[in-house]
């Protein structure tokens, strides 16, 4: 059994890799607190110290170009960390209006910085304003990550009734680019989702709290995922990994990538949590210029991220919701 789990996590890191970039919440074992934990940035060489036992990669999960000729914008931002010293990966989701400052632009989106300079500026962005020191990154787009759910022969997943016109809204751009006729979905409940209608789902952000409900709708999607995996024949994992690859965008090499899979392998990892910054309580909506941000304060979030990747200390959020 413990086999199989490992082999599990070995596709989820694929999966992560290729932008699937879908995660559920729960909360660790280790220690939480409730107030903000400010401290001052951490030395140099604390940090290099960290970094020996922490791996970092951005992800990021891209759209198609808002408009014809447009530059794509990563509607998804996340750090994937594999933590050798609690034995477990955590993801961190970045909210893409996070109102930061981008090298050579100024102050704008989080997700700008794709659209501007591709994933080189992104990673640079997400260190700059966040205290990091992210060297990887891998991006997939809506329709590599509409092929993975094919691949897995759709997802399961209960929709309610005021989804249902935003995914039919959403499926069309995807099945068009796959030159697909996009099948609607008729009623709310419980079903199994093609690609194209995952996809869909998981992008709603006009139902409930916008981006913040969105993460929750991606964690429906992993959950369907995992049982699909689980499912599946052990021995054909490699296979269904390798198959993935096509569809990512990374500056790993598959040497980085081998290495990491045997990291996870050695340490025998079976935990995974996930928390999205900035917290609630924390940050707040604000036009700016005629457009909307979502405005924080960069150094104590840079703060809450650093406790939660570096020290596994979740700082428990001021409110319940935004």
């Amino acid at each position: 059994m413990k086999g199989k789990v490992i082999l599990i996590l070995l596709l989820f890191i694929v999966l992560f890799l290729a932008g699937t970039y879908t995660y559920s919440f729960r909360e660790p074992p280790g220690e939480k607190n409730t107030e903000s934990q400010h401290t001052s940035p951490p030395s140099q060489e604390a940090t290099e110290e960290k970094n020996n036992k922490v791996m970092n990669i951005a992800l990021f999960g891209i759209d198609t170009g808002r408009e014809k000729h447009e530059a794509a914008h990563s509607d998804a931002i996340m750090i994937v960390t594999v933590d050798h010293i609690y034995k477990k990966i955590k993801l961190s989701s970045l909210m893409r209006d996070t109102y930061v400052d981008i090298a050579g632009r100024g102050k704008t989106k989080l997700n700008m910085a794709y659209a501007i300079g591709g994933p080189e500026l992104a990673v640079r962005t997400i260190n700059e304003n966040f205290n990091m020191d992210i060297q990887h990154y891998a991006t997939v787009d809506f329709v590599g990550l509409s092929k993975i759910v094919d691949a897995l022969d759709g997802v399961e997943v209960d929709i309610k009734r005021n989804e249902i016109q935003e995914i039919n809204k959403y499926m069309e751009e995807v099945a068009k680019i796959k030159k697909e006729k996009p099948t609607p979905l008729q009623k709310p409940g419980k079903q199994l989702l093609n690609g194209n209608q995952a996809v869909a789902y998981a992008r709603i952000r006009n139902v409930g709290e916008g981006d913040f409900d969105r993460s929750e709708r991606q964690k429906n999607v992993l959950t369907a995922l995992v049982q699909k995996i689980q499912e599946r024949d052990i021995s054909k994992y490699p296979q269904f990994a390798a198959s993935l690859l096509p569809y990512v965008q990374t500056n790993m090499s598959g040497t980085d990538i081998i290495h990491l899979g045997v990291d996870l392998y050695k340490l025998g990892i079976s935990d995974m949590d996930w928390y999205r910054f900035p917290l609630y309580g924390y940050c707040k909506g604000e036009i700016i210029n005629k457009v909307w941000y979502l405005t924080t304060d960069l150094q104590v979030t840079s703060d809450h991220l650093y406790q939660y990747i570096y020290n596994d200390i979740k700082i428990e959020p001021l409110k319940s919701s935004f």
